[in-house]
């Protein structure tokens, strides 16, 4: 996801910093360090510290008035502003469907690498408003979910 990040941010004019957060001290730090740059905000990628940590994330964020893009819904329902990321719902039906072709006798190396097929599109209005930003009309008709 980061190689992907970096090919379009010139494109966009921002510039990234990438940030290893391996504890809670570390997402506190580096999260201040955005906060003290201009214009700043946060894309938080998908992992284990990530997930584990996102209340304490988005608290963060919103305490130094970030605007963050997270890579699941739950993370907006938690508060966060936007997220976008692949359907954990339809992957789970896809590994589901792997598990039937398996104990019918498929050998899993014969199984090709399947990608996600649904995404979704979650953004906060609630967050949106805290962070004195406006959405526009053309993104709101965009998302998959509105939570006002």
């Amino acid at each position: 996801m980061w190689r992907a990040i970096e090919a379009v941010a010139p494109s966009f004019g921002v510039s990234l910093t990438a940030t290893d957060v391996p504890d809670p001290a570390e997402i506190e730090r580096a999260i201040e360090a955005f906060a003290r740059e201009p214009n700043g905000g946060l894309i938080v990628l998908p992992g284990p510290i990530t997930i584990i940590h996102h209340e304490l994330i988005i608290a963060l964020a919103a305490l130094h008035r970030l605007p963050a893009a997270y890579p699941f819904r739950f993370f907006v329902t938690s508060g966060g502003l936007v997220s976008y990321g692949a359907d954990p719902f339809d992957q789970s039906r896809q590994a589901a469907a792997y598990v039937d072709r398996i104990l019918k006798g498929a050998k899993p190396e014969d199984l090709p690498i399947q990608q996600p097929t649904k995404f979704e599109f979650v953004i906060n209005l609630k967050t949106a408003k805290a962070l004195g930003l406006t959405v526009p009309p053309a993104l709101l008709t965009q998302a998959d979910e509105v939570i006002e």
